[in-house]
């Protein structure tokens, strides 16, 4: 359980953001006698996040602290034994094995006694329990935020953190502590002691998560409620298609929304977090979709296991055992299931094949195909994600085309008139256009100023702002569908 929508809104943030800017100005008095080593805003924001995990996750607060514990004595070891190569990559290892045993317990020891399970059931009748550990939110988030600091530590790419407030600080950070995005430690290392927090920021903030928030609200809770409607009608070839559109944007919006909010509420803190998405379902290929989807997750598995597996350097055989590796990390990253290994196989099997043997066919063919290609490719593979518990996946695939199922009936007739439109405008919204609208006509990249334009801009925000509050109020509560992962 976390914070609920309501509560969140109007009771913890803003009450974080009145005593953070308390904070501010109490930092820039003392700064003025004396170089903060440790900013009173900091100590704020780590009070502030730890309580923001601890509703949720009170009993693994310990383990979010044991977490930090180990990557910041790792980054303070391997930089004093830099004359010692062989001390340095000891504390590597030892940190890396902690770091995903912790990850490995958790999250996927209930899925190894399972396999282990199946085989011995088979071979000799024997079945082990699982243990049935709850599942720690974020903890893939900020294991790998860990993880990062010190490999990045270890190549000498940044200085050991010495201050442990500060590094627990940035490792806690609620905006993105749950859900990302993986915010590597030299991407926000200026802005831990020193960040500037003008009313442009801080209003670029606002809007960003208005924005994310209004994505949330108004279109991923929308399309989860097609999702389940559908799920609890006779099923027929045409609402497993409408079914499996409906999750597609979900889940979109629903991820993107959750960087939307972390970047803005980062934003009005001072931190300038990455990107995580840039409209992957305009992608003409599924290179390109992986380049806008989820950016920081991918570009740590790229920086941290296949450049160090050695990438495409030594050969082609090594290059696709290397992205075969990437792939099925990459799945089970996101869950302990076999759809999940499925999932990140599915996508390895498309990716060698636009390498290596659609390359030449896709650079001649026209956009348009190339286009419905990406977007069939992803569809299907959702359909594989979104299908929990073994092989499930594939009977939702058979239904998709026909097998053992009719292909239109009363029920989908019925969902067809309620939700195309609502699915046709949803798409529309996940592509650049609107968002390209809305900056030409509120100046959003100008330099002149336009008060006009300006009122523009608040107003849009205060509405979808108004809107998303009176559906968080007249709906039940809905958690990010990556709060799982």
């Amino acid at each position: 359980m976390v914070f609920s929508g309501i509560t969140f809104l109007f009771v913890f943030l803003p009450v974080v953001l009145v005593v953070y800017g308390l904070c501010r100005v109490a930092d820039g008095r003392l700064s003025k006698k004396r170089e903060l080593k440790t900013p009173i805003s900091n100590i704020w924001l780590l009070i502030s996040s730890l309580v923001f995990y601890g509703f949720g996750e009170p009993k693994y607060i310990l383990l979010l602290l044991t977490s930090m514990a180990i990557n910041y004595i790792s980054g303070l070891v391997i930089e004093n034994n830099a004359s010692s190569e062989g001390k340095r990559k000891l504390v590597l290892v030892i940190s890396v094995i902690l770091n995903l045993g912790m990850i490995g317990v958790f999250k996927y020891l209930d899925f190894g006694i399972g396999l282990v399970s199946l085989i011995t059931k088979n071979a000799a009748g024997l079945e082990f329990d699982p243990v049935g550990l709850a599942f720690p939110i974020g903890i893939s988030f900020f294991t790998f935020q860990g993880l990062s600091y010190v490999i990045d530590v270890y190549r000498k790419k940044v200085a050991a953190q010495k201050n442990a407030l500060n590094f627990c600080m940035y490792i806690t950070l609620f905006p993105q502590l749950i859900a990302g995005p993986i915010v590597r430690y030299s991407e926000v290392e200026n802005e831990i002691t020193k960040r500037e927090i003008t009313a442009q920021k801080l209003m670029q903030g606002m809007e960003r998560f208005v924005i994310g928030l209004g994505k949330k609200v108004l279109v991923a809770n929308a399309c989860a409620e097609i999702v389940s409607q559908i799920a609890k009608g006779e099923q027929s070839v045409m609402l497993s298609w409408i079914s499996a559109i409906a999750y597609m944007l979900q889940i979109y919006f629903d991820f993107s929304a959750y960087s939307d909010m972390a970047i803005g509420i980062g934003k009005m803190l001072g931190f300038n977090f990455p990107e995580n998405f840039d409209h992957p379902y305009e992608s003409k290929s599924i290179t390109e979709f992986w380049n806008k989807w989820h950016m920081t997750l991918s570009s740590f598995f790229k920086e941290y296991v296949y450049i160090p597996l050695g990438g495409n350097q030594k050969g082609v055989r090594r290059q696709v055992i290397n992205l075969l590796v990437v792939w099925a990390l990459t799945g089970l990253w996101h869950g302990a299931g076999l759809n999940f290994v499925a999932w990140g196989i599915y996508y390895f099997a498309f990716l060698i094949l636009e390498k290596f043997v659609l390359k030449k066919l896709c650079a001649n063919c026209w956009g348009v195909l190339k286009h419905i290609y990406t977007l069939a490719v992803v569809l299907f593979g959702w359909v594989i994600f979104s299908n929990e518990g073994g092989m499930a996946f594939v009977d939702q695939l058979k239904r998709m085309f026909g097998v053992g199922t009719d292909f239109i009936n009363g029920t989908a007739c019925f969902y067809l008139g309620q939700y195309l439109l609502p699915i046709i405008v949803f798409g529309f919204i996940a592509t650049s256009i609107p968002i390209r609208i809305y900056k030409k006509v509120c100046n959003y990249e100008g330099t002149e100023q336009n008060n006009g334009k300006d009122v523009i801009r608040l107003i849009v925000t205060m509405v979808i702002f108004a809107l998303s509050v009176a559906f968080l109020i007249s709906g039940s509560y809905n958690p990010f569908l990556y709060f799982r992962f």
